[in-house]
């Protein structure tokens, strides 16, 4: 990774008291001396690819950690600069209990030999970054990213509701509202919303987890603009059987393999005719939506980072 090239990017950040911002300028800076994320990437993709391994199944860890990186980060409420990545809450309650985290407690058991081999990173980095390696070496684009945030000790300062977005309210209007409501209560838009969702491309759902069943494509450990492309060209059913039994999971689609499936929230991208738009865009262009998946999911990841990661520390005097 290009540091010298990150550093010279720059990242809005809030007014911050000069003691807050001293404080988190410092440590900013040590992480930078002490982290070499080089040597951290080469020990997540180890992970993968040894738990890929172990699994002989064609799935992996890849996906999971997108979803672990993008959950720590969707807590985020611009209103008031609360939640986010910087913290690293969802390690203790009532993040690690929310509904739309369950599962990701294996993703984060999973690094925690990677957080014992380079102790000077923090959770929050190591949790965010993983995502950010998962996307690249996928053979996704590169995502802006350094290290600076820092770890809360508990999770006293977490909303106790869950902010996460959930994959159906309902209806069809309600899930669209709903989607708006989430993602606009982070600051983005709706093309950049459409952009993050691109991540389906990687990854499954799994019954023990969210209840519902299925990866969106079937090259789940590829990035790449399929999601949307079949989006529009398949032709997508609620799902009523699997496995040859009654199926009793939540509303979900499938393709007429019954090998694919899309969630209700997946489904209003093709619904609502802004949403539309850029599902059309990025399913013909994989280059337009390389490049706004990695701006959406880097302005994503730094969320709710008191300053800016990739500020140096020195510009505040």
């Amino acid at each position: 990774m290009n540091v010298a090239r990150l550093s010279a990017m720059r990242f809005a950040a809030p007014a911050t008291a000069v003691a807050t911002v001293s404080l988190y300028s410092m440590q900013e800076a040590r992480a930078k001396e002490a982290v070499d994320l080089d040597k951290v990437r080469e020990s997540i993709v180890k992970v993968i690819e040894e738990d890929a391994e172990k699994r002989g199944d064609g799935t992996s860890l890849a996906g999971t950690f997108i979803r672990l990186a993008w959950h720590c980060c969707g807590t985020y409420k611009a209103a008031d600069g609360s939640g986010g990545s910087n913290g690293a809450r969802m390690r203790f309650p009532p993040e690690s209990k929310y509904g739309n985290n369950a599962g990701l407690d294996l993703a984060r058991a999973a690094l925690e030999p990677v957080k014992e081999k380079y102790p000077s990173i923090s959770y929050a980095d190591l949790y965010t970054y993983s995502g950010v390696v998962a996307v690249e070496e996928a053979g996704g684009p590169k995502i802006p990213f350094a290290v600076g945030r820092v770890d809360d000790l508990d999770g006293s300062k977490s909303d106790p509701a869950d902010r996460l977005p959930n994959a159906d309210m309902g209806s069809r209007t309600k899930t669209i509202e709903h989607m708006r409501a989430i993602f606009g209560r982070m600051g983005l838009t709706d093309q950049e919303m459409v952009a993050l969702l691109g991540a389906h491309a990687m990854g499954r759902c799994h019954t023990d987890a969210s209840g519902f069943w299925g990866p969106w494509t079937n090259a789940e450990t590829t990035f790449s603009n399929e999601y949307f492309r079949l989006l529009l060209d398949e032709r997508w059913s609620p799902k009523y059987s699997h496995n040859g039994k009654v199926w009793t999971g939540p509303d979900q689609f499938e393709d007429a393999t019954g090998n694919l499936m899309m969630l209700p929230s997946d489904m209003v991208l093709i619904a609502d005719p802004v949403f539309k738009k850029w599902v059309e865009v990025y399913a013909k262009d994989e280059d337009k939506f390389f490049k706004d998946f990695a701006s959406a999911f880097s302005k994503l990841l730094h969320l709710g980072v008191p300053v800016s990661p990739l500020k140096p520390w020195y510009q505040f005097w």
